[in-house]
This record gives structure tokens, C-alpha cells and sequence, in this order.
């Protein structure tokens, strides 16, 4: 038995207007290349102490804030970070604002790779 195709259905999406699934390879190779060079960044994370961490987390938004920008490599080494404290937070508060920064880079990272030509 065979199904017999609509015309209309490649003239119709259902995604959003707006909404592609062009990425940039330049930017994909960027974030695989900053991915591959922070590995000792995460094994270095997964050994500090709760202190160190956050301390870690106060560097980074200082660098962030010095840079003016979120750049690739800071942006996979802040997922792998808010990862890390999110896993040892100790307080809901700290949970939650940890997972929520994790998330926006995630989104960041999407959105870097979408958007960069």
C-alpha cells in the first residue's frame, strides 16, 4: 500500500517564520575547536571545591564584563562551570540562578551558531 503525498506539503512548514536550520560552519568549528581545548578546563573544575567554584564563577562574570562579550570559548567553559555548580549548589537560590545562567549560555551557544557568518 502506498501513500499518496500532498502537493502542498513542501510548499508548508511547520516551523516557524523565522525559524531556520542554516548554521554557520565557521561558527561550529569555532565552538567544536573551543569544546576540544577545555577539556582540562573541566577536569580542573570537577576537582575544586565548592569555594573555588564560586570563586571560579566571580572570575568569569569579571572576565565576561572585561571582554564586553560572551566569546565561544567562554561560553562552553560557563556551561561546563554552571554545570559544576549547579550539581554542588547547596541552596535552592543557588540551584536555580546556576541552571538559569547554564541555560542562557546553552542558548547563547544556539544562537552564536545560527547567527554567525
Amino acid at each position: 500500500m502506498s501513500r499518496k503525498r500532498s502537493s502542498n506539503s513542501s510548499k508548508t512548514s511547520s516551523r516557524p517564520q523565522g525559524q531556520t536550520n542554516v548554521i554557520s560552519l565557521n561558527a561550529a568549528r569555532e565552538l567544536k575547536r573551543a569544546q576540544d581545548e577545555d577539556y582540562a578546563y573541566q577536569a580542573k573544575i570537577i576537582t575544586m571545591s565548592k569555594l573555588e567554584l564560586l570563586n571560579e564563577m566571580v572570575d568569569f562574570q569579571e572576565e565576561r564584563t572585561r571582554v564586553g562579550k560572551l566569546t565561544p570559548e567562554m561560553m562552553v567553559r560557563g556551561k561546563v562551570l554552571f554545570r559544576e555548580l549547579e550539581k554542588t549548589a547547596e541552596t535552592g537560590a543557588l540551584r536555580s540562578l546556576t541552571r538559569s545562567y547554564r541555560r542562557h549560555l546553552e542558548f547563547e551557544l544556539k544562537d552564536y551558531i545560527r547567527n554567525k557568518h
